[in-house]
């Protein structure tokens, strides 16, 4: 059983930035509200002609070229989406067919904004047994057309956007050094959709989310045989920045330790992390042989947190 890690990575990023002010002209709310409360300072939205499999394919595009793996060579494509197209055929089969994954099996995963962390580590096991070589796994979503915007506590939250990994075997020492998946399900009802639009019982799911990450964060951590002085970089779910600041500061870690896209993307659930992770590896904070330590939580209530050498 050899290690499991990412060779690739890519993105999404729609180029039609929504700012706060221009929320102000919409709804009861202000910038300042939003930036005190959130962090969040834009958000970015798909066109209309852009639907979750486009985001999809272009961010796994990316990701197969920045891993040099040919489309045709992967064994398995998992798609993390709660906003698909359609409810069926799934994204990871429509983007099958875009990519020409010809031998690639399909498969999508609804973990919301846990859901990449879910998809990585059900590819990192059909890895692990040697039954497949490469696996893509994609977080996707296009969040916009799911807002209500006569509730100003969800509608200044979420953004669209998608990102994408291609895992496969990395050298020794390198890559998935210990991962935690959970659920609660007493608290399915916290995040939901109804109808045609998500709703959220903001105080609840605050309270889940500042002990949670931290405490998955920490026992992954533990898991890998690892303490808080080791850990290189983090990389929360970009939900909300006082959530992600007490993760932060239960690692002790400095601010320049934590990735922060929440201010420019908002809320893009499973592809939060994926999107920051590539921004981080552009922007050359994230380099080989840094411990990284993914972490999130999401609708269900779900969560899941990996650490990782990062490299080939």
């Amino acid at each position: 059983m050899g290690n499991v890690g990412i060779l690739g990575m890519g993105s999404y990023i729609p180029e039609n930035i929504i700012k706060n002010v221009d929320l102000e002209n919409r709804m009861d709310t202000s910038d300042e509200w939003i930036r005190t409360r959130t962090g969040i300072e834009e958000r970015r939205f798909a066109p209309e002609e852009h639907n979750t499999s486009h985001m999809c394919f272009v961010a796994a595009k990316e990701a197969l070229e920045h891993a040099g793996v040919k489309p045709e060579e992967i064994d398995l494509i998992i798609v993390a989406t709660v906003t698909p197209d359609r409810p069926f055929p799934s994204m990871s089969a429509v983007i099958q067919h875009q990519l020409g994954a010809t031998k690639a099996a399909a498969m999508d995963v609804s973990a919301a904004c846990a859901g990449f962390m879910y998809g990585i580590v059900t590819g990192k096991q059909f890895i692990q047994t040697g039954d497949y070589k490469y696996v893509l796994v994609v977080g996707a979503e296009k969040l916009s057309k799911l807002i209500n915007w006569e509730d100003r506590n969800t509608a200044v939250l979420f953004g669209d956007g998608a990102g994408a990994a291609v895992l496969g075997a990395v050298s020794k020492d390198r890559g998935i050094l210990a991962f935690e998946l959970g659920a609660d399900g007493t608290g399915s009802e916290h995040i939901t959709q109804e109808g045609k639009y998500l709703v959220m019982n903001g105080r609840e799911v605050f309270k889940f989310a500042v002990r949670q990450m931290g405490e998955s964060a920490m026992s992954v951590i533990n898991k890998a045989g690892l303490s808080k002085e080791d850990v290189d970089f983090l990389v929360p779910h970009q939900a909300n920045i006082r959530i992600m600041e007490s993760s932060r500061q239960r690692l002790e870690l400095p601010e320049e330790k934590m990735s922060k896209t929440v201010h420019k993307y908002g809320n893009t659930s499973s592809a939060s992390i994926p999107m920051a992770l590539v921004d981080e590896i552009k922007g050359g904070k994230i380099k080989d042989d840094d411990i990284v330590i993914l972490v999130g939580f999401g609708a269900g209530l779900v969560w899941g947190s990996i650490a990782i050498r990062w490299g080939r």
